[in-house]
């Protein structure tokens, strides 16, 4: 990967912002933690979010975080027994034809996760993307791709006897009836 270090690793982002631990006056929580914590106690709150762009750390990042802000909403529609979630993802830059489709269904899938562990329906993904943008040497392919034929979305759906978020694994995403064209190989990426 164009921004791995010698290790493996992109530094500071991503994964490790969201397991930075903060200190609350109730106690001390990663963001996802307390993002859990707050849709089980307080889920109608304003502030629940998780943040990825700490700027004390970029310094140390190999890659700034694009998709930096997921903020989660819940409503709850009169005579409904179960309350909706929804989240709004904030993302600074898109390279679209890398990263659109991935960006997309896996917050989609968090979002599922969620919902699912704190006993709320999921409801709206909105995605917010200040600068998408197709690369000069992305056109043709991207010319090709939309020149396809098109398919219906399958059904997506979690193993529903999951009840802890951390207890999730790639056998309880379930996708029935995927069908796709032929796949896109070495996409080059600009770094």
């Amino acid at each position: 990967d164009s921004w791995a270090d010698e290790s493996g690793s992109i530094g500071k982002a991503y994964g490790y912002q969201v397991g930075q631990v903060s200190h609350y006056a109730d106690g001390d929580y990663d963001q996802m933690d307390r993002v859990l914590k707050d849709l089980k106690e307080n889920p109608f709150s304003r502030r629940i979010m998780t943040n990825l762009y700490t700027f004390a750390d970029l310094s140390e990042m190999n890659l700034y975080p694009c998709a930096f802000n997921a903020i989660y909403n819940v409503t709850q529609e009169p005579g409904k027994d179960k309350p909706t979630l929804n989240l709004l993802l904030v993302q600074r830059s898109q390279d679209i034809l890398a990263a659109n489709n991935w960006n997309v269904c896996q917050y989609a899938i968090l979002l599922m996760m969620v919902a699912q562990v704190s006993g709320m329906e999921a409801g709206e993904l909105v995605h917010m993307i200040a600068d998408a943008h197709i690369y000069d040497r992305h056109v043709d392919i991207v010319k090709e791709l939309i020149s396809r034929p098109t398919f219906d979305a399958p059904k997506v759906s979690l193993n529903p006897n999951v009840t802890n978020f951390y207890d999730f694994t790639t056998d309880d995403l379930i996708v029935e009836d995927y069908q796709h064209g032929p796949q896109v190989k070495n996409i080059p990426i600009a770094v």
